[in-house]
């Protein structure tokens, strides 16, 4: 957790309202931090439904796992994370680490360790010393509030500056519901079916199916739409509960995808892991700009986000971006190097709403000065229009600067 906040940071946080069935605690275990919480614990009520979508790494986390394993068995009564600490590439101690604190959050929560689910951020490879939370846990559930949605944040940050959360308010069958979010996330940040760590939480009474219907399309739509440098976390874990508790107060039971009554929720859901995807990309180690990479006129809506992310990704376009320099040069060179069509003498490119290029030269009517300008603002967008059909895609990510070179340098000193 860096000490200086990212210039890019929120001004402030949204007031994340209760939501029934879920309290939330933190605590300080001492996993590799000193002074400050590095744990998170959700107690979750019974008949809890949950959905997940994870890292698509060939060398997943223990605790990816071990969640894989348990969705669609009991529901959830538990959520334990813990920062500091991957438990990635720990062979079978890390297993045995994950089974541990699954027994102790059981204990606390009164359920079976199959309806806990683990999830961890910081060092790979080195061995997770779950004793650690013996005890911990079970006082967590002891002092667990509804109303600790920023603590909760902060808990599981690692070389995130700021805390990352929303809420969104949705109508089902005319009854109001609430949909709460966290996130972590600042480097190792390319998702691949998933996020870096994010947990989403409604009183809406949804089926687990149809959460996870809800939830993959979501992804695809928000947190598989950031990068921050081009790698996909051995940890990437999104997951999503729903205690029902709006069941109450007469919410419908939401038992097919197709369900015409979850158009506002499916809308509010999708802004909010937008919302929580774009804060992820403000908080980009070392980040001094956020950028908004869109793609119109490709081939098809795969081409374009192909395209859009070898934009994101080219470490070229990024530290121009961080210098400040229009170079619509490295952009066309990430969009040739994508390997999908292209043309040339087709392609127009824009930074903001100054084109600085079409059919295949530099625009006639480009100003340095004006280009100059506007590179020097925080927020930047570069557009892209390969002339070729319908196909688009946004993206978000941020520049590449000195900083980040230096965070990663010291990562595990």
């Amino acid at each position: 957790m860096s000490k200086t906040i990212s210039p890019l940071a929120p001004k402030s946080y949204p007031a994340l309202p209760a939501i029934e069935g879920v309290r939330i605690a933190t605590a300080e275990a001492g996993i590799r931090y000193k002074n400050r919480t590095d744990v998170l614990y959700v107690s979750l009520a019974r008949d809890t439904a949950v959905a997940g979508v994870f890292t698509r790494s060939k060398c997943p986390s223990a605790p990816v796992d071990w969640c894989r394993k348990n969705l669609g068995k009991n529901g959830a009564r538990a959520l334990v994370v813990n920062s500091g600490n991957a438990n990635a590439f720990t062979g079978k101690k890390g297993i045995e680490a994950v089974k541990l604190t699954a027994d102790f959050a059981a204990k606390a929560a009164g359920c079976r360790a199959s309806q806990v689910f683990i999830a961890s951020t910081g060092v790979i490879g080195e061995p997770l010393d779950a004793a650690r939370f013996k005890g911990v846990l079970e006082s967590c559930e002891k002092k667990a509030k509804p109303l600790a949605w920023v603590d909760a944040a902060k808990a599981i940050m690692t070389t995130d500056t700021f805390p990352k959360v929303a809420t969104r308010t949705a109508n089902i069958g005319g009854i109001p519901v609430t949909i709460n979010g966290v996130a972590k996330g600042a480097g190792m940040i390319a998702p691949d079916m998933a996020t870096m760590l994010s947990f989403i939480f409604t009183d809406a009474p949804i089926a687990a199916p149809v959460l996870q219907a809800l939830l993959k399309k979501g992804a695809d739509k928000s947190f598989n739409c950031v990068t921050i440098d081009s790698d996909t976390s051995t940890s990437d874990t999104l997951l999503f509960f729903a205690t029902g508790a709006a069941a109450k107060r007469g919410a419908p039971a939401i038992t097919l995808p197709s369900d015409r009554r979850l158009k506002e929720f499916r809308q509010e859901l999708e802004g909010l892991l937008s919302d929580l995807a774009q804060q992820v990309a403000r908080d980009g180690e070392g980040a001094r700009k956020f950028v908004t990479v869109k793609i119109t006129g490709a081939k098809g809506a795969i081409s374009a986000k192909r395209i859009a992310m070898a934009v994101a990704n080219s470490p070229l376009v990024k530290t121009a971006v961080a210098g400040e320099d229009a170079n619509w040069g490295r952009v066309v060179m990430a969009v040739g190097k994508a390997g999908e069509p292209a043309d040339r003498d087709k392609l127009a490119i824009w930074f903001g709403d100054i084109r600085v290029a079409a059919k295949g030269a530099r625009d006639p009517a480009y100003d340095e000065a004006k280009t100059t300008a506007y590179m020097r603002g925080s927020d930047i967008i570069i557009r892209v229009d390969l002339g070729l059909g319908r196909g688009e895609a946004t993206v978000w990510t941020c520049d590449l600067t000195k900083e980040y070179v230096e965070i990663n340098g010291d990562y595990r000193s």
